[in-house]
C-alpha cells in the first residue's frame, strides 16, 4: 500500500466533524481485522459485522467515521492522484528514453542503469546510449511492467498508475446494516 498517500487521507480525516467526532483509518494485517471484527455471528462485535470480515482479503482498510455516507463517498470518488508504476502492472502508454534524456543524469548514474537494463555508457563525459543508438523502448502498452521498467520509470519521473481508494462495503454501528456499495 502507498503509506504516504494514506497519511495524507489519515491527516483529512482526524480532523474533527461537526460534533468533533475524529475518524479512525485501520490498514494492517487482514486477519487481525477479521478476528477484531468476528466471523461467525457468535464472535462478531456488532450485528452483521461479520460481513464486512468476509471482505476482508487483499490489500484493503477500514476506516471508522461518524460522517454522513455521501461525504465520504464523494471524498474518496474525487482522490485520484497520479502515481509510479508498480511491477506487475499494465503499462497505460509506451515510454521511450531518447539519448537527450539520458544525457541530463550524472555520469556516476551509468552502473545503476546498466543494472536496470539501460544500454548506456560515458561518451565524452556525458551519458548516452550504446552504439549510436538514438531511443530505447523501456515498455509498450498493454505490457506487463518488470521491476527494472518501474524503477526506470521513476528515475526519468514518469507516472503510469493511479492511486485511488475503492469503497467495496459500508456497515452501521447503530442498528448493524450492511450494504455493498457498488461503484
Amino acid at each position: 500500500m502507498r503509506s504516504n498517500k494514506f497519511k495524507a487521507i489519515r491527516m483529512d480525516f482526524r480532523k474533527p466533524d461537526m460534533e468533533g467526532k475524529s475518524s479512525r483509518i485501520f490498514l494492517g494485517k487482514n486477519k487481525l481485522l477479521q478476528i477484531a471484527m468476528g466471523r461467525t455471528p457468535e464472535e462478531e462485535y456488532g450485528d452483521n459485522l461479520r460481513q464486512v470480515s468476509k471482505l476482508t482479503s487483499g490489500s484493503v482498510g477500514l476506516i471508522l467515521t461518524s460522517r454522513p455516507r455521501d461525504e465520504v463517498e464523494s471524498y474518496f470518488s474525487s482522490l485520484v492522484e497520479e502515481d509510479y508504476a508498480r511491477a506487475g502492472s499494465k503499462a497505460s502508454q509506451k515510454f521511450v528514453i531518447t539519448n537527450e534524456m539520458v544525457a541530463t543524469h550524472p555520469v556516476s548514474m551509468v552502473e545503476q542503469f546498466r543494472k536496470l537494463g539501460l544500454p548506456v555508457e560515458v561518451q565524452n563525459g556525458r551519458v548516452g546510449l550504446i552504439g549510436g543508438k538514438t531511443e530505447h523502448v523501456v515498455c509498450k502498452e498493454g505490457v506487463t511492467l518488470s521491476a527494472e521498467a518501474c524503477k526506470l520509470l521513476v528515475h526519468f519521473g514518469v507516472k503510469l498508475a493511479e492511486f485511488r481508494v475503492k469503497l467495496i462495503c459500508r456497515w452501521s454501528s447503530g442498528d448493524g446494516d450492511f450494504q455493498m456499495l457498488d461503484e
